[in-house]
């Protein structure tokens, strides 16, 4: 963000020697020389913010006053960038076909119940630490508990995945928008032998009185399988490339480019209408999709369980959890990055509500407007519910164009909801890269600064990257692939994730200090709702998930269970998922090596503790005892000096020295005086 910037407050500090004692009563003798960090309201030097997205610069004085990053520059961005990334594709594509392959309604309960123990608190929870540490998830993980930093890394591993197929529903929404802007659809007529075979069956041929074909297939979910994916008869067949496909793909990546170039800069104002204008369009499809005949039907089978003995099913609670940490982002260090960026006071646990609200009401008109079209698809079709489509990720381009197909003008609202569809698959996309760029960012700051330049050249590099480890998705087998890999990653790895996440922060860096952040944040204690849910509930359901899953764990198929994947497919997904979670024991080991202590077990312990520094005194991490702060500086309490740590000791007769002369000299003389009194206490220690 450009210093000259409106939207932009910066903060600077510089440190200043002051000749005060302060003697703390429970404390006898406590003696310390009291540094304090002064606020600087001010445009910092042109030069210093030239590279405007790092923290750091060639002149070591200066990195100790340069912002680390960028705030929002308003609330509301920050709970629209939550909002936009919650009731993306997560909600919109992710959660009816999720569901559809589940059992319908007896989906919900696993749902609400991780979404409620486990789902909500995480949330809060990422939230908290995220502000608190102004970091993304890999520093912030590291500093609050180094033995699990890789952790972390996993979880920007995960969202690096997420990302190459999540541009795959861009890609297929910009062809499916570009092809609503014909004189007639081509998903509402069994008329075209391109893509047409004899099993397809609609309205028309209904009331025709023809008989209806053994396996019969809608005009929208043969122009899917025939037209756009060309798709092949398993993952063993790939088949060619789908160049029309790299054509919307480069599109795809080329618009996530350029919303997320500036970082949170150049995304915050497209999320204004990405964020809101996809609500108006669901209401919207939601009334029309009620009025269709057997809507009924499919709105039983989304709110009534049809068979109970699912729930013992280990996959319906992996895609139970799993879908309540997509739909919210928890676990794949997005809300950890947004949170960063937020001012150290913003009251978190409002966002929380706020998010999780929302999300929820959206799941449930999105499940109620394709449950409600596919008991219209079933009524055509004289088929059960379950049966009526195959329960792959291309459901929501089967489902919704055949409720668009019935609206007035079709045409019009094919293009308005593939528009909206693009801009939800634009929020997934700016949330999931950006904690990638975050990380990075925050891991190399040094190297990018100095081999990249700027910013977006980081932007470009993940893009492309990305780009190409997309298009196996998009060859002739690519729906196949494109399953496999969101099971393993967004369904498996990221519980795994969400487990370590939680232990590392619930148990290793611990509740009581967790809560004593967010006082000091917000003024105020997390309930006991939120404290039990991170040290018990949900660790605990976590660990019945994996235990039920080494129980009955079915493996993966597609088209209703009619196509099994081969061995080596099954291979594939779970060498993604080890070589992910592997980051954890590594970089555990990495930090052991690294540690001080004589023996293992001291090294050990020594990366089982944060590593924020903390008061001697009253064990706060910012307060008068080691930075004091005078009345008229009290504003500067909102800001996070936390990884700061206390400055050595120096003799008074150097403080006294340092303190007259830097009151009558010029800032670069205060830097010369404040570095010959570090390098003189140096040789003294």
């Amino acid at each position: 963000m450009s210093p000259n910037s409106p939207e932009t407050t910066y903060r600077a500090t510089t440190t200043i020697p002051i000749n005060r004692n302060v003697q703390n009563p429970n404390h006898k003798g406590y003696d310390e020389t009291i540094y304090f960090f002064r606020n600087i309201y001010q445009k910092p030097p042109e030069e210093i913010y030239e590279n405007e997205s790092y923290d750091v610069s060639n002149d070591e004085f200066y990195d100790n006053i340069q912002p680390r990053r960028q705030y929002w520059s308003s609330k509301i961005h920050f709970v629209f960038a939550c909002i936009g990334y919650s009731v993306g594709l997560s909600n919109v594509f992710r959660f009816p076909y999720i569901m559809y392959k589940s059992g319908g309604g007896v989906f919900l309960l696993p749902y609400f119940i991780t979404l409620l123990l486990c789902g909500i608190p995480v949330l809060f929870m990422e939230l908290s630490i995220g502000q608190f540490t102004g970091r993304g998830p890999i520093k912030t993980l590291g500093q609050l508990c180094p033995l699990l930093k890789g952790t972390g890394v996993a979880s920007v591993i995960v969202s690096f995945l997420m990302s190459t197929y999540y541009s795959v529903i861009i890609a297929y929404s910009i062809f499916y928008f570009f092809t609503s802007f014909r004189n007639e659809l081509p998903w509402t007529g069994c008329t075209n032998p391109r893509w047409n075979t004899l099993d397809c069956w609609n309205i028309a041929k209904l009331n025709s009185n023809l008989t209806r074909p053994n396996n019969p297939q809608t005009p929208a979910e043969e122009f899917f399988q025939n037209k756009v994916l060309q798709m092949s008869n398993g993952i063993e067949y790939p088949g060619g490339i789908r160049w029309d496909l790299v054509a919307c793909l480069i599109c795809a990546w080329i618009l996530v480019y350029f919303a997320i170039w500036k970082s949170i800069k150049s995304s915050t104002k497209i999320r204004y209408f990405t964020a809101s204008f996809p609500f108006v369009l669901i209401i919207i499809f939601l009334g029309r999709a009620l009025t269709l005949e057997g809507a009924e039907k499919g709105l039983q089978y989304f709110f009534r369980p049809v068979d109970w003995s699912e729930l013992k099913n280990a996959n319906v609670w992996i895609n139970a959890a799993g879908q309540s940490f997509n739909s919210l982002g928890i676990a794949f260090g997005s809300m950890i990055s947004f949170a960063s960026y937020n001012k150290y006071n913003n009251n978190i646990l409002h966002d929380t509500i706020a998010v999780s609200s929302i999300n929820f009401i959206t799941s449930m008109l999105v499940g109620i407007f394709s449950f409600a079209t596919i008991g219209n698809i079933a009524f055509e079709q004289g088929l059960p519910i379950s049966k009526v489509i195959e329960d792959g990720p291309g459901l929501v381009f089967i489902v919704y164009p055949q409720a668009l197909a019935r609206m007035p003008a079709p045409q019009l609202w094919s293009v308005l909801f593939f528009f909206m569809l693009l801009c939800l698959g634009l929020n997934s996309q700016f949330a999931i890269v950006e904690v990638v760029v975050t990380s990075i960012q925050d891991g190399f700051p040094n190297w990018i600064k100095t081999k990249l330049v700027y910013h977006e050249i980081l932007v470009l590099f993940i893009c492309v990257f990305a780009f190409f480890f997309g298009l196996p998705n998009i060859i002739n087998s690519g729906i196949y692939f494109f399953q496999l890999i969101d099971h393993y990653v967004a369904s498996i790895t990221i519980l795994f994730v969400a487990f370590f996440q939680i232990i590392a922060i619930s148990w290793f860096y611990g509740v009581t200090r967790l809560t004593k952040n967010i006082k000091e944040m917000t003024s105020k204690n997390p309930s006991r709702y939120f404290t039990f849910c991170w040290l018990i509930t949900a660790p605990l359901i976590l660990l019945g998930i994996f235990i039920l899953a080494l129980y009955n764990y079915e493996p993966l198929t597609y088209q209703n269970g009619t196509y099994h994947y081969p061995w080596w497919a099954h291979m594939i997904g779970w060498l993604v998922t080890a070589t992910t979670l592997l980051c954890i024991p590594a970089f555990g080991l990495f930090n052991i090596c690294r540690a001080h202590g004589d023996t293992f077990f001291e090294k050990l312990k020594h990366t089982m503790k944060p590593n924020i520094y903390e008061c001697k005194i009253c064990g706060e991490h910012h307060c008068e005892h080691d930075f004091h702060v005078p009345e008229e500086e009290d504003d500067f309490r909102m800001f996070p000096i936390i990884l700061q740590p206390p400055p050595k000791k120096h003799s008074q007769a150097q403080i006294n020295g340092l303190s007259d002369k830097s009151s009558n000299s010029s800032p670069e003389q205060s830097k010369e005086a404040v570095a010959s009194c570090s390098k003189s206490q140096d040789v003294e220690d």
